[in-house]
């Protein structure tokens, strides 16, 4: 058994594959997540596990380069977008229509669900490199 870190077997396996510029998504429980993309669904009921919790968790066990989000959650979740900027530099954040964040995702190593229910609780993260 695993003694620190991510204990989710599938989250765990994922990113121990990827490689530098691979990414993965943390989303709201009403994202379409596109077909033959691993999905990893946490999302036991409406808002749990948090989108938050779930980020927090996986930023601590994963190197981020840069995330991408919608644009839309500046205008429909500021909540949100405050708490990603807690976690994350400002420089490390792109912003790109919904629609193309939808279309981003179809190359995504894995899609984590969360129970989120808020409006744009999604994030893409980029894998960087240790060294």
């Amino acid at each position: 058994m695993k003694k620190n870190g991510i204990l989710n077997s599938e989250i765990a396996s994922v990113m121990a594959k990827m490689g530098h510029t691979d990414y993965i998504v943390i989303a709201d429980c009403g994202l379409p997540i596109p077909d033959g993309i691993k999905r990893i669904d946490l999302a036991l009921t409406i808002g749990k596990p948090s989108f938050s919790d779930v980020l927090r968790i996986v930023l601590n066990d994963f190197i981020a380069e840069k995330a991408t989000l919608a644009m839309e959650i500046k205008q429909h979740n500021s909540e949100i977008l405050k708490e990603i900027e807690e976690l994350m530099p400002l420089e490390m954040l792109e912003f790109v229509s919904h629609e193309e964040f939808k279309n981003v995702t179809k190359a995504a190593k894995a899609v984590i669900r969360t129970g989120e229910a808020t409006p744009y609780a999604n994030i893409i993260l980029h894998s960087g490199v240790i060294f």
